[in-house]
């Protein structure tokens, strides 16, 4: 019979294995983070004692984001993909979120529909090598000393306060972030999270109608990054910020759909994802 339990630490080989069979590329060390981040959020669904599946989701107060669901192919068309959803979903909406954000496959577009989530826009997922140099404006590196203000910044713009998951990243001393400030204040930030030969560009967040300072903290950070293999997730609307990746050597991969249970959020400013699996 289904169950489904809070992840474990003897859980996380077996969510690994399972994740890495729809080519995610995840280690031991991004469950570690996500269960570091969210103790009560990442869930493994079980018949009897054999694992079948996995989810993980992330609160930031009212806003929710539901990440990594996969099932082993056999027991999948079988209720346990949607019982491990509604049962992530119940689990945010016990502890206060309004609304839960997720990235979908083209495929699985449907049976989010059915649980209730609506389509809001989609992303392009971008890779490759970037063969940008050094620009000529130079952007400032943040500091320690600037991880509130960004953090304040981003709730602005993302719509919950993230300071969860965004401090360790911007005091991961392996990480880049470049801040871009007009009078003194914050108009936008990027990161990169980089591990060994590969990184992960975002969240990338901008004021309203600051395209060229978004420009440029992209070529600053993916200067930094040559050699090394990018991946970033950005809206399909930002035309132009697509021709310029395009131009520095990333190439899109695939694309998911944004959707929501609740009101939408992450509406007032340029946006690129921080991962697929936290929004």
């Amino acid at each position: 019979m289904f169950h489904v339990e809070k992840m474990e630490a003897d859980d996380v080989p077996f969510a690994v294995q399972l994740s890495n069979t729809m080519n995610w590329n995840m280690t031991p060390a991004d469950f570690k983070f996500m269960m570091k981040l969210e103790p009560d959020g990442c869930f493994v669904l079980f018949n009897d004692q054999l694992r079948l599946g996995i989810a993980t989701s992330i609160s930031f107060g009212k806003a929710g984001w539901f990440g990594n669901l996969v099932v082993k192919e056999e027991s999948r068309r079988e209720g346990a993909g949607k019982l491990l959803t509604m049962h992530a979903v119940n689990y945010l909406k016990k502890i206060g979120v309004k609304t839960v954000g997720l990235f979908a496959y083209p495929h699985l577009v449907n049976f989010y529909k059915k649980v209730g989530f609506k389509s809001d826009i989609d992303f392009i997922v971008l890779k490759g090598n970037s063969t940008i140099s050094k620009p000529q404006d130079i952007l400032a590196q943040a500091k320690k000393r600037d991880v509130s203000e960004i953090i304040a910044f981003d709730k602005q713009c993302f719509g919950a306060d993230r300071r969860k998951l965004l401090e360790p990243i911007l005091l991961d001393p392996n990480n880049l972030c470049y801040i871009s400030t007009e009078k003194g204040s914050i108009t936008g930030y990027i990161v990169a999270k980089v591990s060994g030969k590969t990184a992960e560009v975002g969240p990338l967040i901008c004021s309203a109608n600051h395209e060229e300072e978004t420009v440029l903290l992209l070529e600053t950070i993916l200067s930094r990054l040559n050699g090394v293999e990018i991946f970033i997730y950005i809206p399909k609307k930002e035309a132009e910020l697509l021709k310029m990746l395009t131009r520095a050597g990333l190439k899109e991969d695939f694309y998911v759909i944004r959707m929501f249970l609740g009101s939408a959020f992450s509406k007032n400013c340029i946006c690129t994802a921080e991962s697929l699996e936290r929004g």
